[in-house]
């Protein structure tokens, strides 16, 4: 929890995760290069003392991870988005079992997702159901943009697909996280475009998408796509340190997506490792639209307790002391918001 100013904040952390890239995991070249893309990102928009050194980025390991998220962050809450990358690490990028672990040993902080590739066809469907009866996860994280042997991409929208969706239905596995951001080198960046997610979520009511990274850099293309599908949701990792080296495009994006979606399908994330969530949330809760950007309105407390936490509790089912909740009839939190196109969609 945070406190400022009289006001206190349940945090979830909707994206982290545990990760090894150290060189005797590494496969190839590639493996190398996806990891000092992720160190540039966090090289270039964090506070300098927030720096972490490089060795210390390639592992940190589940000891650290508590510390930084439980301890110094704030964090009441965090979920796991894994990325297995099995191309470029010779025991995937994302450490399924060391996270599964630790989640398990602290079920009241932790939740686990998963991952799965549509190429991997029925054999992937088996270990789909198998590791389902085993980690009894929720949600997955899915990257699209991840190689394959041959293949640089694959699509929400190809019929292999939608058949792991079918099979999600089956299984309860509601959530489905997808990485729509920033390119990672040496993955492509159109393997990333959000076109797609208009698809599937028109095809698939029951399931909800949460695009990560909110669509960055197609923000408008993603903005557009969530007004008009209500089971679209947008995660703020890799947007939200924007707030340090450009607050106004930052307030750019923020204010579009309350325009578009409304506060109430909006997550933070601080993507840890990439970040720690400590000053993240320490500058969202003082962060205010400037002045002069008159096109959005100023954010509220209610707004940012929202999306803070509240939003990725309710999804998850995790519990929030009633103390903590915004009561949503209370204007008084909630404050004046300009009309945006999420209202013209509640209201059709």
């Amino acid at each position: 929890m945070y406190t400022k100013d009289g006001e206190n904040y349940f945090i979830v952390d909707a994206h982290i995760a545990l990760w090894d890239a150290r060189p005797e995991n590494q496969r190839n070249i590639h493996g190398k290069q996806f990891i000092d893309c992720f160190y540039d990102y966090h090289r270039n928009l964090s506070p300098e003392s927030e720096l972490w050194t490089y060795e210390e980025y390639l592992y940190q390991g589940g000891e650290r991870l508590m510390k930084d998220l439980f301890e110094d962050g704030y964090v009441d809450h965090a979920i796991f988005q894994p990325a297995y990358l099995g191309e470029f690490y010779k025991r995937g990028f994302g450490q399924t079992e060391e996270a599964f672990g630790l989640a398990s040993a602290h079920p009241d902080k932790l939740t686990y997702n998963h991952c799965f590739d549509p190429r991997n066809g029925e054999n992937g469907l088996d270990r789909l159901r198998a590791d389902h009866e085993k980690m009894k996860f929720t949600g997955v994280k899915l990257y699209t943009a991840e190689w394959h042997g041959d293949s640089r991409g694959y699509k929400l929208s190809d019929p292999e697909t939608y058949r792991y969706f079918e099979e999600c239905q089956k299984l309860g596995v509601t959530n489905i996280h997808v990485h729509k951001g920033p390119t990672i080198r040496p993955l492509d960046r159109d393997a990333f475009d959000v076109a797609d997610v208009d698809h599937a979520a028109s095809d698939f009511t029951d399931l909800n998408f949460i695009v990560e990274h909110v669509g960055l850099p197609r923000l408008e293309d993603f903005c557009w796509i969530a007004t008009q599908e209500p089971n679209v949701y947008g995660g703020l990792a890799v947007a939200m340190p924007f707030m340090h080296t450009r607050p106004r495009y930052f307030a750019q994006i923020i204010g579009e997506l309350v325009y578009w979606l409304g506060e109430d399908r909006i997550f933070f994330s601080s993507d840890y490792a990439l970040w720690t969530p400590r000053w993240l949330v320490e500058q969202f809760v003082d962060f205010q639209i400037p002045e002069d950007m008159t096109e959005y309105a100023q954010l509220s407390v209610a707004q940012k307790k929202k999306i803070l936490g509240l939003n990725a509790a309710k999804m998850y089912g995790i519990p929030v002391p009633e103390e903590l909740q915004v009561p949503e009839a209370d204007e008084t939190a909630t404050g004046p918001r300009q009309p945006g196109m999420a209202d013209l969609g509640a209201a059709q």
